[in-house]
Order: C-alpha cells, then sequence, then structure tokens
C-alpha cells in the first residue's frame, strides 16, 4: 500500500508537524492500513476503524506519553499503536512474539496502563491523575477513553462518583457507538441515545454533571477538526471533565458499519470489499458454545422454569438463540459480571433455574458474589463457563486458565468439565432435572470432535468420574476435552496396554472411590488440564493422595505458574508443556 502522511509518522511528535486540513486524509491512510493488515492477519477491527479520527486528534492536541492516555478494554488501540512508533510492526499483532493485541505497558511507554476486560480505564486515569497531583504535576492531562458499553458497568460508576468529588485534572472521553460487542442494553443506553439528540437535551437532566463532571457534547467523533476544537478548550478547565463523542463502529468499511457484531473481530476478509473469506465447508464439529445455546433452546422447550442470563456476551456465547426463541426468558444485563450473578441468585431462590453464562476469565470478576450470594446460600445456578483454558491470540487477560484453581475452594460448588459436546448435552440435562447446588461447567473456545452430537439426553450422575481405558501401570487423567488429546498420545506408544485413562470430569466432587482404585492399581499418574497446574486437578490428586498415605509418582501437565502471552492455541500448548509430544513424552519417560 502507497501512502503519503502514513509513512513518514513514527510517533505522536510527527503527527504534531501536520496541518489540521492534512489530519483527514491521514485518518483514511491509517483506516485502510488497518484494514488491509487485519484482513489477513485477523484481529479486532470494528472498534479501532471507528475511533481513527479521535485517536489522531488525541495524539494531536495532547502531549503524550508525558500526558497519560488510557483506552478501556483495548479492542479500539489498533490506531494508536500505529502512530506510537509500532507501525512497522503491526503486521506481527496477536502473534506469538509480536504486538499485543490490546495495550500493554511492557510493550510502549505511550501504553500507561494494562488493560483488556472493560471499564477499568477511568479508575486507572484516575490513580494517575492523583498521584500527579501528589508530585506536584499540575499540567499533567489524564484521559481515559470508555466506551458506553463499558461505562454503563458498575466499575465505571464507581470510578465516576470517586472522580466527581475530586479536583483531578482528569477528561473521561465517552466513544459512544451504541454497541460493544453486541448492541447495548440498558437505562443508560437509552439515556445516551437521548443526548444525541438535540432536540431532547433540554429536556433531560444531565447525569454527568449530577456528578460534578463539565460535560461537553455530544459531537461528532469523525470530524477531527471538531474533535481538536474541544480537546484544545478541555485542557484549560479544571476538574473532572466528560467529552461525549458519537461514533460508528467500523467506520470506513461499509460491511463493517452495516453489521458491527460480525465485524467485532471477523477473521479473514476481502479488504477490498469487506466480504469475509468463506472457511472450509462441508460438516464440521460444533462450537462448544452451540452446543450450549441449541441445548438450552432444546431443555427451555420442556421447561418454563429455565432462564438465560449473559453480561453483554449473547452472540458469543450463543445465548442469541435463547433469546430469539424465548425473549423473555433469557437476559442480556450488560458489561455486569457481578450483576449477573447475584442476579441469577435472585431468580434461583424464586424456583427459576438458571443458565448464567459468562467467559471464564470475566466470571474471575464476580468471584465475591459467586462466594457469598449463592455458594454460601447453596443456590441452583448453573454458570456455563465459556472459553476456558488457553484462548489463543488474544493473550493474557482473556485466557480462562484459573477457573479450576479459583473455584475449587468454594463450598458447595459443583466443578464439571466435559471432554466432548455430548457431556455437554447431558451434564446441562441432568442439573435441570433435580437442582442440587450450583455447579460451574467449563469448556474451552472452538469446536469440539463429534459431528454427531444431538444424541439423546442421559442422566449423570454427580461426582462420578468414568475409566476410558484400562491399564496396568501408569493412568492419566485428564479434564475436559484434553482427553482427546491423550488419546492421541496413548496411540503413539508401543505399549499402550499398561496405560490407563481416565475422564476427571468432576473436578468437584473428589471422586475418592475412584481415586483409591487408580492409587492402588497403578505406579504413576499422570494429570492433564488447561488450565493452571496450582490448585487445578494435578494439586487435588497431590492432596489426596498426601491426605491417604499413597506414594505413587505423580506427574503433572498443565499451566505453569505464569502469565501466558498470546499466540495460536497450538505454540501456547507446546510452550506450556501439555500438548501431545509432551504427553508422549512423560509417559516414555514413566513406561
Amino acid at each position: 500500500m502507497t501512502s503519503s502522511w502514513l509513512d513518514h509518522i513514527d510517533s505522536p511528535a510527527d503527527l504534531r508537524k501536520l496541518s489540521l486540513e492534512q489530519l483527514p486524509e491521514l485518518a483514511s491512510e491509517i483506516r485502510q492500513f488497518i484494514i488491509d493488515i487485519i484482513a489477513i492477519k485477523e484481529g479486532h477491527l470494528g472498534a479501532s476503524l471507528g475511533v481513527v479520527e479521535l485517536t489522531i486528534a488525541l495524539h494531536y492536541v495532547f502531549q503524550t506519553p508525558e500526558d497519560l492516555l488510557v483506552w478501556d478494554v483495548g479492542h479500539q488501540a489498533y490506531g494508536h499503536k500505529i502512530l506510537t512508533g509500532r507501525k512497522n510492526a503491526f503486521h506481527s499483532n496477536r502473534q506469538l512474539g509480536g504486538l499485543s493485541g490490546f495495550p500493554k505497558r511492557s510493550e510502549s511507554p505511550y501504553d500507561t496502563f494494562g488493560v483488556g476486560h472493560s471499564s477499568t480505564a477511568i479508575s486507572a486515569a484516575l490513580g494517575m491523575a492523583l498521584a500527579s497531583a501528589l508530585d506536584g504535576h499540575h499540567e499533567r492531562q489524564h484521559i481515559a477513553v470508555v466506551g458506553d458499553a463499558s461505562i454503563a458497568s458498575g466499575m465505571a460508576f464507581e470510578a465516576l462518583n470517586h472522580a466527581g468529588v475530586t479536583q483531578t485534572n482528569l477528561l473521561v472521553i465517552l466513544n459512544d457507538n451504541a454497541i460493544g460487542i453486541d448492541p447495548s442494553v440498558g437505562a443508560l443506553k437509552e439515556y445516551l441515545t437521548k443526548r444525541a439528540l438535540p432536540e431532547a437535551i433540554n429536556d433531560q437532566d444531565n447525569l454527568f454533571e449530577a456528578l460534578s463532571f463539565h460535560y461537553t457534547g455530544p459531537i461528532d467523533g469523525h470530524d477531527t477538526t471538531q474533535l481538536i476544537h474541544h480537546l484544545t478548550q478541555l485542557k484549560t478547565i479544571s476538574g473532572p471533565k466528560v467529552l461525549h463523542v458519537v461514533t460508528k463502529k467500523g467506520k470506513g468499511l461499509p460491511l463493517a458499519e452495516a453489521h458491527q457484531v460480525t465485524y467485532h473481530a471477523p477473521g479473514k476478509f476481502d479488504p477490498k470489499t469487506g466480504e469475509l473469506i468463506a472457511k472450509p465447508t462441508g460438516a464440521m464439529p460444533p462450537k462448544f458454545q452451540d452446543v450450549f445455546g441449541h441445548t438450552l433452546v432444546e431443555l427451555a422447550q420442556h421447561n418454563a422454569s429455565i432462564i438465560g442470563i449473559t453480561p453483554a456476551m449473547p452472540t458469543g456465547s450463543s445465548l442469541r438463540y435463547m433469546m430469539d426463541a424465548f425473549p423473555d426468558r433469557a437476559i442480556d444485563v450488560g458489561i455486569a459480571e457481578q450483576h449477573a450473578v447475584t442476579l441469577a441468585g435472585g431468580l434461583a431462590t424464586q424456583g427459576k433455574i438458571v443458565f448464567c453464562a459468562i467467559y471464564a476469565t470475566f466470571f474471575q470478576r464476580a468471584y465475591d458474589q459467586l462466594i457469598h450470594d449463592i455458594c454460601l446460600q447453596n443456590l441452583p445456578v448453573i454458570f456455563c463457563l465459556d472459553r476456558a483454558g488457553l484462548v489463543g491470540e488474544d493473550g493474557a487477560t482473556h485466557h480462562g486458565v484459573f477457573d479450576l484453581s479459583s473455584l475449587r475452594t468454594i463450598p458447595n460448588l459443583i466443578i464439571f468439565a466435559p471432554r466432548n459436546e455430548m457431556e455437554l448435552r447431558h451434564i446441562m440435562y441432568s442439573v435441570q432435572v433435580s437442582p442440587t447446588g450450583p455447579i460451574a461447567i467449563r469448556y474451552p473456545r472452538g469446536r469440539g470432535s463429534n459431528i454427531q452430537w444431538q444424541v439423546p439426553f442421559e442422566r449423570i450422575t454427580i461426582g462420578q468420574n468414568i475409566e476410558l481405558k484400562h491399564g496396568t501401570d501408569v493412568a492419566i487423567l485428564s479434564i475436559g476435552p484434553a482427553a482427546h488429546v491423550v488419546n492421541q498420545a496413548i496411540a503413539e506408544i508401543a505399549d499402550k496396554d499398561r496405560i490407563g485413562h481416565y475422564d476427571w470430569r468432576f473436578l468437584k466432587p473428589v471422586d475418592r472411590n475412584l481415586l483409591h482404585t487408580i492409587c492402588r492399581s497403578y505406579r504413576a499418574i499422570i494429570t492433564v488440564e488447561d488450565g493452571a497446574l496450582i490448585g487445578g486437578l494435578g494439586s487435588s490428586i497431590a492432596e489426596f493422595m498426601a491426605q491417604e498415605d499413597y506414594h505413587n509418582q505423580l506427574v503433572c501437565l498443565g499451566v505453569p505458574d505464569v502469565f501466558v502471552p498470546h499466540g495460536t492455541i497450538a505454540e501456547l500448548k507446546d510452550m506450556c508443556g501439555f500438548d501431545r509430544a509432551h504427553i508422549v513424552a512423560a509417559l516414555k519417560k514413566l513406561l
């Protein structure tokens, strides 16, 4: 791609040499640069296209990195990376050893705060502003860029509430595009929509002014001149401020503008037309999330007490199928994981059977509510944790590797990991037939391994794990779909009759009877888990062996005590040491 202005910009200092009249052309060049690379390399497209002009204006007006800029979530930060010295490395975005898909402090001084989960930017920027005031840096600017979906989160409100009683030099940029990954929901979304209508402004109290913020807007977030004018003015106003900008997600690519959910992270596409590049056709195993979504609808057709909940992930979790079939019994609460969990608890007290679908990494945000509002009361809420384990290119903020360890410590909570699509169906069926208490069902991102998965429902006995293969010498205990890789590894071993394999689908309650049998029957045990080794399956087996005075050799394979970076799932499993090759090596060493 040829470029006139972008070719000569390697830092915001270079950007500031351009005239106001040159900036719209630069915006077009940046947009095309992002499109050309993401079309091939994949990534989060729509959000970054929507804030190109805003990104330019922020770096043009403010003296970054001296002025501190925080991007909430970070899906929208591609233009920021390109303008801050990473243009020539942008092709490595989300690849192992390459740029992170999100702002990352160790990557650049312009990335002032590591992000990946929503609604953290205002708190972080406020902390920076308070520190600057204490250190006498009264002229330093602190800017948080927050989307309309993120600002509806409880954490964002907490930060706004605190900031409003300070005199800090804090500017909140409200990037209002009426969509997160899915369309924004809730009363605040309705409020912001009305504020964007000039005829309605005078009919409403201003929420932000009520919180003691100086409010400006709404303004056109694609008008660079207007953005620069208002940002320059706001630099002269003391105390906390909000600039409300209206943008369009996917701006500049017509198909991305028209299909904003699809083009949030569209995969590969034609950079000229935006048409998605077709993936292999033919019979393929389903995604685990779709098994969840379709099974939930199937169960809800026969059980009127079933309710589905998701915090802003109806498409990603496939709760969308339930929303389409039973709109009154499927709830998107917005980016509010804590609220989602306690809301589920409230519904459960009234006899409703609640399936709460949350990505495993986002479930961490509701740990307190899980303990006190659900498990302490032993409420039979069914948590379906999608994207459990390593998720690949989104990296450390999105890996769902801590759920097994953190959840295992909580009394009353059942933990189940289906090894395939059929077991996911069976456990969903079983727990709604006779709810006994809270359960967390975790399953990975991506496809399963069975095309014929819509089998008749079967009852699963809670706490009962199963023998997949009998052996005599070495037993492998795997949890979840790792069983498939273990089967492949065993097939490579010449003396495979000596190897036993057990599906440790229930991490909790502990299947003590089967563990006694294994410890008495095998010399050595290998555990395989797509999760943190500390506190996970391997730790559970070690605890049992210590309690019962068994001395079997124990080898634990899983995620070590590190924050795993971004890369393909295959690369990361190899890095962590629990892919097929490492399982084969462990078996050969023990046999």
